[in-house]
């Protein structure tokens, strides 16, 4: 399951970088993903609740991620780190179905794979505060 749960987290993290830069419904986005992906429909329905329950929460995650990271304005963050951390902190503080850990280890993955240089660093950084504050 961690592969494809990888997966679909990548399809979400792509469905929300959409959203984010073209501002194309989340729906559309992560419908058409789906459908060119492939994956089993328990999967898929695991990328599709991470993408809506983070659109759902995204003001309340973008205040959290300017609480943790407040030298670095959410709005001038690469869009690939804002959403990468938008994913993980919407799986740490609201979704409570993957242990904290996975989701840092996840993020931290994501954003070696798409993000720059530095960002799983200042991933890490931000996602060890917030872990912080998750309570479980």
């Amino acid at each position: 399951m961690k592969g494809t749960r990888r997966k679909a987290r990548i399809l979400a993290l792509q469905a929300l970088y959409e959203v984010d830069s073209v501002a194309r419904r989340p729906e559309a986005a992560i419908d058409r993903l789906l459908t060119e992906a492939g994956l089993s429909p328990e999967v898929s329905e695991f990328s599709r609740g991470l993408v809506s329950g983070t659109v759902e929460k995204m003001d309340e995650i973008d205040l959290t991620i300017q609480k943790y990271a407040p030298a670095y304005p959410v709005e001038q963050l690469a869009i690939i780190d804002r959403n990468v951390l938008r994913l993980a902190i919407f799986e740490i503080l609201f979704d409570n179905k993957v242990p904290v850990k996975v989701v840092v280890n996840e993020a931290v993955e994501l954003a070696k794979t798409f993000g720059a240089g530095s960002s799983a660093k200042f991933i890490n950084g931000v996602l060890g505060s917030v872990s912080a504050i998750a309570g479980r």
